[in-house]
């Protein structure tokens, strides 16, 4: 897939501002950027050769709509909260940040977090983790922090709905990703900007790439224990069946499962693909448990 995701980076698509890819191995994030477009540039070149194995990825081409053409304004962006890297990637344009940080809690957020480029997008992933970190004195529970997660970007959106485009990728770790879609279409602009994903379960089987002649029998470098899926602004293949989010839709990825609300993210927490860290508290998942009126007995056979 990612060969069909390089060529939309200035061949068969116009997002020719540079490009990145970031995985994690174990609790370590290996990134990947340039500034070149992805269909030309030899960093691309290497990484469709490149044997990645990971749980936990994502990859942007990005189109400048804020920002100059440089490595600084590269997504993914990352940065390490409470000894856990964080992971960020976001597609539209959000005027709230245009400036820099902003406020977006009911907490008086400390600046902790700041931009190293000039797009709005480092900025809000920026004032996301600002607003978690002010929150939080205990690591949040996942379903905790998808709950928060959903509020902080209802705020944001109810402060500009008319020109707001907000797609996210964020993750905390090497299992899990939250993803977020606020779509939309520029002005004057007939592109949809969106996500949809899809799920590749056995048997796997052959696809055909929707930006390029070529296909891919997944079958070929996946096992009969892999699942694996894939969210994209717009579906990579032609021959699958892709979702699309709905707007002000939140969803946790794990274990190349779709969640769909905060209750159902109990069962990656008790699997013990929640957030690790050494320098804060861990998460108080009894009290969580109560306060969601869930049973933990009923993941019971869920692999957990």
């Amino acid at each position: 897939s990612f060969r069909g995701f390089a060529s939309r980076g200035g061949e068969t698509d116009i997002h020719s501002h540079g490009f990145g890819v970031a995985f994690y191995e174990g609790r370590g994030l290996r990134c990947f950027h340039d500034s070149q477009p992805a269909a030309e540039s030899p960093i691309a070149s290497f990484l469709t050769k490149y044997p990645i194995k990971s749980l936990n990825m994502m990859a942007h081409i990005r189109y400048a709509t804020q920002g100059t053409v440089s490595l600084a304004n590269v997504h993914p962006f990352q940065r390490e909260m409470w000894g856990i890297q964080w992971c960020f990637a976001h597609n539209g344009d959000v005027p709230l940040f245009k400036n820099g940080i902003a406020h977006i809690s009911k907490f008086q957020e400390e600046e902790r977090f700041h931009p190293v480029g000039d797009t709005d997008s480092e900025a809000l992933f920026c004032s996301l983790l600002n607003a978690l970190h002010t929150k939080f004195e205990t690591l949040p529970s996942l379903p905790v922090l998808h709950d928060t997660l959903s509020g902080l970007c209802a705020g944001i959106v109810e402060k500009d709905t008319e020109e707001i485009i907000m797609n996210f990728l964020l993750t905390c770790g090497p299992h899990v990703q939250f993803v977020y879609s606020w779509p939309g279409a520029r002005p004057g602009s007939k592109v949809w900007n969106g996500l949809y994903y899809t799920v590749r379960e056995p048997p796997f089987k052959a696809a055909h790439l929707s930006d390029v002649e070529y296909t891919v029998d997944f079958a070929d470098v996946t096992t009969e224990n892999d699942r694996v899926a894939v969210i994209a602004t717009k579906p990579l293949t032609d021959d699958e069946t892709w979702v699309e989010f709905e707007r002000g839709e939140m969803i946790m990825f794990d274990q190349g499962l779709p969640h769909l609300s905060a209750e159902a993210c109990f069962s990656a927490e008790l699997r013990g693909h929640g957030l690790e860290s050494k320098v804060i508290p861990p998460p108080k998942i009894e009290e969580d448990l109560k306060r969601y009126h869930v049973e933990a007995d009923m993941f019971a056979g869920l692999d957990i």
